[in-house]
């Protein structure tokens, strides 16, 4: 029984890190790609707060992949008449990440 416990506790406290490293990762990553010059957490700079983006697409389940691929190519009007320039520079797997943490937000 004890020994069932302490796995437990050590698979819990390793779910509960990994998220944390990916959350860091995500925003430190969304940090290097110059997200953060035109997107804030919580408040709008030229495009909306990662915060609010989280919520529109909240149990959107292709969320992931429309935002991976406006990351990709850009977007206009979604959002108003504000361009997302396209960020092919960003590789898939960073992308991945970054859509990731921003869908995380709460």
């Amino acid at each position: 029984m004890m020994k069932t416990l302490a796995t437990t506790a050590a698979t819990a406290a390793l779910l509960m890190m990994s998220g944390m490293a990916s959350a860091t990762d995500g925003m430190s990553l969304a940090q290097k790609n110059a997200c953060m010059s035109c997107h804030g957490v919580d408040k709008k700079i030229v495009g909306p707060a990662f915060k609010d983006v989280a919520k529109k697409y909240a149990g959107d389940k292709g969320a992931q992949a429309k935002l991976a691929a406006k990351v990709k190519a850009g977007g206009k009007g979604v959002w108003g008449e504000i361009p997302m320039p396209p960020n092919p520079q960003v590789s898939p797997a960073d992308t991945s990440t970054i859509v990731a943490w921003v869908l995380s937000l709460k």
